[in-house]
């Protein structure tokens, strides 16, 4: 194919051929920078600027959804998998439903990081996969957490580090569905321990539509959860699966 071309002309090729391939890759690395340099600025904000989101924002927000999305990029930038050996990690990813239960500070105040950090060990949570609590079964940690507890102030984690400095609206109790308990057994693990929560951190305790939680509410949700457990036994599913 290159019979007959000069020595120079060959010459000329190769180093066409090498610009092409520099250009090719100061274009990609060029590209990936800006996007990192975008999420840098994005987090960069100037503190002069930024405004404290209030609770009814951060409620509202759609908690579940976004920590589904947390806990995506999480597994997404794991380079190792090491965070997979952390307490909390579900056996089974798939989940066809989340029951949440908020607990919020009173008006004009917050829940100091330091509290919650001892209310959460007084309640026995473990502190695990994603930066959050869980509750896991007894003797049994490998099953996945009954339910987690996870900040309100995205991106939902709980970073020891720097947990003397958290000032946070409130927090979120989640359970994801189907889990190691039937549906109603994990309810009744989860609402105590939020209740011990709140009364130890002087918060209330809100429903997933962001009203107060109470007897009315709460035998709704054991209704609901029944009805989830009769519809997976008649398909002869039993509970961990």
């Amino acid at each position: 194919m290159f019979q007959g071309l000069s020595d120079t002309a060959l010459l000329r090729m190769g180093i066409l051929a090498a610009a092409l391939v520099l250009f090719a890759v100061i274009f990609l690395t060029s590209r990936r920078k800006s996007a990192q340099g975008k999420r840098i600025a994005a987090r960069s904000v100037d503190p002069a600027h930024r405004r404290d989101p209030t609770l009814k924002e951060l409620l509202e927000s759609d908690v579940e959804r976004e920590l589904a999305g947390e806990d995506a990029g999480a597994e997404e930038n794991a380079s190792d998998g090491a965070d997979r050996s952390l307490p909390g990690v579900r056996p089974e990813e798939n989940f066809d439903k989340i029951v949440t239960v908020y607990l919020a500070a009173r008006a004009g105040q917050t829940l100091a990081g330091t509290d919650l950090v001892v209310a959460a060990e007084k309640a026995g949570l473990i502190y695990g996969h994603m930066n959050i609590f869980h509750r896991l079964v007894e003797k049994h940690p490998q099953r996945g957490p009954i339910f987690s507890v996870a900040n309100l102030v995205k991106p939902g984690s709980f970073e020891l580090r720097t947990i003397k400095d958290l000032q946070t609206p409130g927090v979120s109790f989640f359970m994801t569905l189907p889990g190691p308990l039937s549906a109603l057994d994990a309810w009744e693990a989860m609402l105590p321990i939020a209740t011990r929560m709140a009364e130890l951190l002087d918060g209330v305790l809100l429903d997933s539509d962001r009203n107060a939680l109470g007897r009315q509410r709460v035998a709704h949700i054991r209704d609901e959860l029944r009805e989830y457990d009769r519809a997976r036994e008649k398909l002869n599913i039993k509970p961990g699966r």
